[in-house]
């Protein structure tokens, strides 16, 4: 019997990273996530005009060190509830196929709670594939959990602004756009025990996911594996500061986590659950989606335009305007002494004063005035990204279809012709 005590997953959990095996498959995980900053990045290069040195790879170190402590969290996790994992590795490629077909309806099927509820539901009613249906969905439960873990704690960090088109107009925001590397130390079944001896000091519940998936009393050895995988967040922040945002999500994503893992392992019990758990997997998912844009469409928007002044949408971290204390929410009403109402009343009260700039605004119910001479970045003067007022090119649409959807749309309009 392999020891699968707390204190066993945290030693092999460090002792991946001198694993010459596994490190150019995590190397690969840390760079395919490097690419997704990359986009993020440029999307906020594009609404300020500014390159950030070295964002890219600060944003892709801050998600690599919390991939490692959401993985560690995730190993533990998995080996205190006991999820063995278990069946042919051609299950895994299938979800990867099936995810990669639900995405070409919509992005944001690009993710295990579809393809993993569809690949169930086929099982329980055609019989194949076969695979352990109840360790396949707690398995999506505690990735969720994890996720939720890491959304809470880091998925407002590196939030990139942007304009929205809403029933009501234009309004300010943010996207979180966040993606993390997890390295995970998970069980295996090695074999199977004569006694219950083989299951160790375990206490007598565990596993709480069997490995025959029906629940009964069979014995197993098990041994500990390393696997690696990528988790994804993606949500837009309206009527909330991102922080506030993305603990909501966090909040919404551990419910969901928590009805899930319940209903696959009383599922194994209760056969006739068993559909219930499958179809909760895309649907509870689809659920929490919807709450949590809802939330955001429904309420006042955080980041609209104001009478007493220009609202400030972001401020570029180290610029001007930052040193002097202004942040994303405060509202600019004047500069140099002269009202501002609009950017076209920004820029010349911003160059009334060369050398040197005195701004008055308003944050957290309380009026500001700071001043600073031989300002460094004259080009730039505040690094500030204000809310637009009216149309605006370059906004981001609430809805976006998938690739399908697109290519349906475009033969209905060749055939409107």
């Amino acid at each position: 019997m392999t020891d699968v005590s707390i204190g066993a997953v945290i030693k092999n959990y460090f002792l991946l990273f001198v694993d010459p095996g596994y490190l150019p498959v995590l190397g690969l995980v840390v760079i395919l996530v490097a690419l997704q900053y990359r986009r993020s990045e440029s999307l906020r290069e594009a609404m300020f005009g500014v390159k950030r040195p070295g964002g890219v790879w600060r944003d892709t170190l801050a998600a690599t060190l919390f991939g490692l402590a959401g993985g560690l969290a995730g190993s533990i996790l998995i080996i205190f509830i006991g999820l063995p994992l278990t069946g042919a590795s051609s299950v895994f490629i299938l979800l990867l196929l099936v995810a990669g077909l639900l995405m070409l309806i919509s992005p944001r099927f690009l993710c295990l709670a579809y393809a993993g509820g569809i690949v169930c539901l086929f099982s329980i009613i055609t019989g194949w594939p076969h695979v352990n249906i109840y360790q396949l969905l707690a398995l999506i439960a505690l990735l969720h959990m994890v996720e939720s873990l890491l959304i809470f704690f880091s998925g407002h960090l590196g939030a990139v602004p942007a304009f929205f088109k809403t029933g009501s107009g234009m309004v300010g925001g943010f996207t979180l756009q966040k993606f993390w590397p997890i390295p995970l130390v998970a069980l295996t079944v090695a074999g199977i025990s004569l006694s219950p001896a083989g299951a160790g000091n375990m206490p007598h519940w565990w596993p709480l996911i069997k490995p025959g998936g029906d629940g009964g009393q069979l014995y197993f050895n098990y041994a500990l594996v390393a696997v690696v995988a990528g988790l994804g967040y993606g949500d837009l922040a309206i009527a909330r500061n991102p922080r506030e945002k993305s603990r909501l999500s966090a909040y919404y994503l551990a419910i969901y986590s928590l009805i899930l893992l319940s209903l696959a392992v009383t599922a194994q019990y209760f056969r006739a659950l068993a559909p219930v758990a499958a179809l909760f997997s895309p649907l509870g998912h689809e659920l929490v989606i919807y709450v949590g844009k809802k939330t955001e469409l429904a309420g006042r928007p955080l980041y609209a335009s104001s009478n007493r002044g220009i609202k400030v949408l972001d401020v570029l971290r180290d610029s001007t305007a930052w040193t002097m204390g202004l942040r994303s929410g405060d509202i600019l009403m004047a500069v140099n002494g002269i009202p501002v109402r609009e950017r076209r009343e920004l820029g010349y009260a911003v160059e009334s004063r060369p050398g040197s700039l005195e701004i008055e605004y308003l944050a957290g119910g309380r009026v500001y005035r700071r001043g600073i001479t031989h300002r460094g970045d004259k080009t730039r003067p505040l690094g500030i990204l204000p809310v637009a007022a009216g149309e605006i090119e370059g906004y981001i649409e609430i809805n976006t279809p998938g690739l399908l959807r697109r290519v349906i749309d475009s033969w209905r309009k060749k055939f409107k012709r």
